[in-house]
């Protein structure tokens, strides 16, 4: 099989391929190899590779029994450059780490690698992660492939850009306020926030933290499940991580059960929405009644996520980043400044009132999804923006006044714990694609993926082939 037409599958495909020996890692390495070298230089999404690496694991790889190489069989895979890889430089998107070569790997990064993933690159982030853009002092702007003045948006910009452009089958991203969902949306790829815990990752600084989560990103509900079976373990240095179900994610992707009663919501009572936006999300959430399946208009009452996300967010940068602050105050982008201090100014009481907030949101969640097996919303507020915009400052007539509030629809279902996926529902009027997000029950992925594939099979979008970049300069 021709380099291109191995980059044209999908991952599933891939894997299958893998299992039967009808192809091998060193080819699928090659095959991205060419793709990288004719792509990324246009869209900025990989800014670090590590082939040689990638053929030494191949080959160590290739002398087991098929059998024993893993759910992903020797199918390469980039890492998020939050996220270290032993011996690879691991930027984390700062200027303060831009010579960083860590010695060990990441908890996700030996798991995923003993399940036969094979690294080949980091994906491009913002710094730290810190805002919907992927955008840093180190490496420049990743560009969205559908139109390349757009934003990709973030933080797991590059992993986005590379599924989308055929530079990955698969790719790891994370999450904390829509870091998975964002990208997803805006390069028409499918991304999944899982439940805290599902996978195991080096914990931080606050080491019980549920708000941030790793997660799988693929071109297909069916391939993000495949990577999710991958990627969800249990590890003891990750106090929170939970352990293996014994159920297929790929086998409830594959043979999805039928639904009863679904949920959409425009805006979640939290946000303005782009009209065309809504629209769009909303023709793609009534699909399901051509399924038998009961749509309503309904949403949890998430009228407090605004105070308790942000506070929350801004104790998590402080604790994790308030000594560089001190140490290196003019390497940091003003937005991370703007968080830390936040989060160095909040007393007690403020942290107090914030659980109380999240933990109320978290049984009204529970108490929703009593009724209703999903819950349906925009994944974002607006299609891809300009790509020099740090962030949206104004959608529909409102003003933000930070660079979150214009992701009140992601923060808000990160603090339910639900799990939650983008899934490509449609394109605007210029062509632009726009990602519909999917919520089910806290740790309920089987279902989520199960009911996501059911809708995906309706759209019938085909957003397995991958596209090449293009530049549109839409209005």
């Amino acid at each position: 099989m021709t380099s291109l037409k191995l980059i044209e599958q999908s991952a599933s495909t891939v894997v299958d391929l893998l299992k039967q020996e009808k192809t091998t890692p060193l080819e699928l390495l090659d095959a991205l190899e060419e793709r990288v070298g004719e792509v990324n230089p246009t869209v900025n999404a990989l800014p670090t590779l590590c082939f040689d690496r990638a053929r030494d694991h191949a080959r160590d790889l290739m002398q087991r029994p098929v059998a024993r190489r893993g759910r992903l069989a020797g199918l390469p895979l980039p890492i998020k450059d939050l996220t270290n890889v032993a011996g690879v430089r691991t930027t984390y998107g700062s200027p303060i780490f831009a010579d960083f070569v860590p010695e060990r790997s990441d908890i996700l990064v030996l798991n995923l690698e003993r399940e036969g993933g094979i690294v080949f690159a980091k994906s491009a982030t913002p710094e730290f992660g810190a805002g919907a853009n992927t955008f840093n002092e180190v490496f420049g702007a990743t560009l969205n492939p559908w139109d390349t003045s757009r934003s990709a948006a973030g933080s797991s910009g590059g992993a986005a850009v590379a599924l989308a452009t055929g530079m990955a089958w698969v790719a790891h991203g994370s999450d904390l306020g829509g870091s998975l969902r964002n990208p997803a949306s805006f390069c028409g790829i499918v991304g999944l926030r899982p439940s805290p815990g599902r996978v195991a990752r080096d914990p931080g600084t606050i080491i019980d933290d549920v708000l941030s989560v790793q997660g799988p990103m693929a071109r297909t509900v069916e391939d993000v499940a495949l990577l999710l079976d991958a990627m969800a373990n249990e590890d003891p240095s990750d106090p929170i991580s939970l352990p293996r179900t014994g159920e297929s994610y790929l086998a409830a992707a594959r043979a999805p059960q039928p639904l009863a009663r679904v949920a959409f919501s425009a805006d979640l009572g939290v946000t303005p929405v782009d009209p065309e936006v809504a629209e769009i999300c909303r023709r793609a959430a009534w699909r399901f009644t051509e399924l038998g399946v009961t749509v309503e208009e309904a949403h949890p009452d998430l009228s407090d996520a605004k105070n308790a996300f942000h506070t929350l967010r801004a104790v998590g940068f402080a604790a994790a980043h308030g000594q560089k602050l001190k140490d290196y105050p003019d390497l940091l982008k003003p937005e991370t400044i703007w968080n830390i201090e936040k989060g160095l100014r909040l007393s007690a009481s403020d942290i107090v009132a914030a659980e109380e907030q999240r933990a109320e949101i978290v049984r009204r969640a529970h108490a929703f999804f009593s009724h209703y097996d999903l819950l349906m919303t925009p994944a974002t507020i607006v299609p891809p923006y300009p790509v020099e915009a740090r962030y949206v400052d104004e959608c529909s007539g409102v003003k933000f006044d930070n660079y979150i509030d214009w992701l009140a629809i992601a923060y808000s279902i990160s603090l339910t714990t639900a799990p939650a996926l983008s899934l490509p529902c449609g394109y605007t009027q210029n062509g632009l694609p726009v990602g519909l997000q999917i919520v089910a029950r806290p740790r309920g992925e089987a279902r989520l993926l199960s009911g996501a594939a059911l809708l995906e099979r309706l759209l019938s979008l085909g957003t397995v082939h991958p596209i090449n970049p293009r530049h549109c300069a839409v209005a």
